[in-house]
């Protein structure tokens, strides 16, 4: 039993290695996942945690994710992730979707940049929520409400209400994440019956920056009950091992940022840099009454005519402290409780 025991340890360690390819490979198999998009008719990215880490927004599960940091007893600081903005990857694929290489995006992140990158809302499915978004689901049908911040600070696990209400029904908003354990039923930002669709017509599916450990869960997005030789072609980004990669038509060990930008010169294509002026949350975002201006403290995204303006001491805010609310610091709060379980 101990033997067995050393070994499943062991093989959890190497799973959990992060792997390279050498510039020479990687630059090969970006060439292939290529020609393989110029050849498809229907591609569908799904993405992950690993999108945004260079927005320094933290993954799970890499050497330093929450779930990481947290399995080897140490602490893990605030983040406000109100102050991230799309990255090379996300405007990567706001381009292929603009040219008309991709056609649907799937995303389990709650950050929002896949949104602020330019993506219409028809093409995407945020399968776990939108830290933006909140909705009344007591109006018919939900009436939904961006905002330029935060909306989770007061929400948790199975408690969803904002503390602000809706201005037509006066029922109380709730935010719009999934939290681990729960089902999600929101028509938007979750678009299930999009990313489902999106699924039965895909030739390819490039999975980019996910453990693909909660994805594999979602049959609906896999075409599993088809015949292999009709499933679409899986394509897969990631430094780690995922439960996929013995499905995959090929696997490229690299950063998204890296292999996307080698992709869009093997495309010929231009990588577009993230331009805050035209971030359309700006102009999708319904403001505040000046009653409810003070129901929240979490900071809030400013149009670029404000940033001098914007204090520069809160730079440091938060630096040391535990995360406190949030969907992402109750992600933080239920590892804990996991762990000492």
């Amino acid at each position: 039993a101990l033997y067995s025991l050393k070994n499943f340890s062991l093989l959890i360690k190497l799973f959990s290695l992060q792997v390279f390819d050498d510039a020479e490979n990687l630059k090969a198999k970006v060439k292939q996942l290529a020609e393989a998009l110029q050849q498809a008719k229907h591609v569908v990215i799904y993405t992950g945690a690993g999108i945004s880490t260079a927005a320094s927004i933290p993954d799970y599960r890499g050497p330093n994710g929450v779930w990481t940091q947290l399995q080897k007893g140490r602490s893990v600081s605030a983040s406000d992730l109100s102050r991230a903005e799309p990255t090379l990857t996300h405007m990567c694929i706001w381009m292929l979707h603009k040219v008309k290489m991709v056609q649907h995006v799937v995303s389990q992140n709650c950050d929002g940049l896949h949104l602020r990158s330019g993506l219409p809302r028809h093409a995407l499915s945020e399968l776990h929520g939108n830290m933006f978004i909140e909705v009344c689901d007591s109006c018919c049908p939900a009436r939904e409400f961006i905002r330029l911040f935060d909306v989770t600070e007061r929400t948790a696990l199975h408690r969803h209400g904002t503390g602000r209400l809706c201005p037509q029904c006066r029922a109380q908003l709730r935010d719009t994440i999934v939290h681990f354990s729960e089902r999600g039923t929101l028509e938007q930002p979750l678009n299930w019956k999009g990313a489902a669709e999106a699924a039965q017509q895909a030739d390819l599916i490039l999975c980019l920056g996910s453990s693909l450990k909660v994805l594999k869960k979602y049959s609906c997005l896999w075409c599993m009950n088809r015949p292999a030789n009709k499933r679409p072609k899986l394509y897969i980004v990631n430094l780690q091992w995922t439960p996929k990669d013995n499905l995959a038509t090929l696997k490229i060990h690299g950063k998204c940022d890296a292999v996307m930008g080698l992709l869009m010169e093997e495309l010929g294509l231009g990588v577009p840099l993230y331009n805050r002026s035209q971030d359309p949350i700006f102009s999708l975002a319904k403001p505040l009454s000046p009653q409810e201006q003070k129901s929240h403290t979490r900071e809030e995204i400013t149009p670029p005519s404000d940033l001098e303006d914007a204090s520069r001491d809160t730079q440091a805010q938060g630096e040391a402290t535990a995360v406190q609310g949030g969907w992402f610091g109750r992600g933080y709060s239920k590892a804990r409780r996991k762990k000492k379980t």
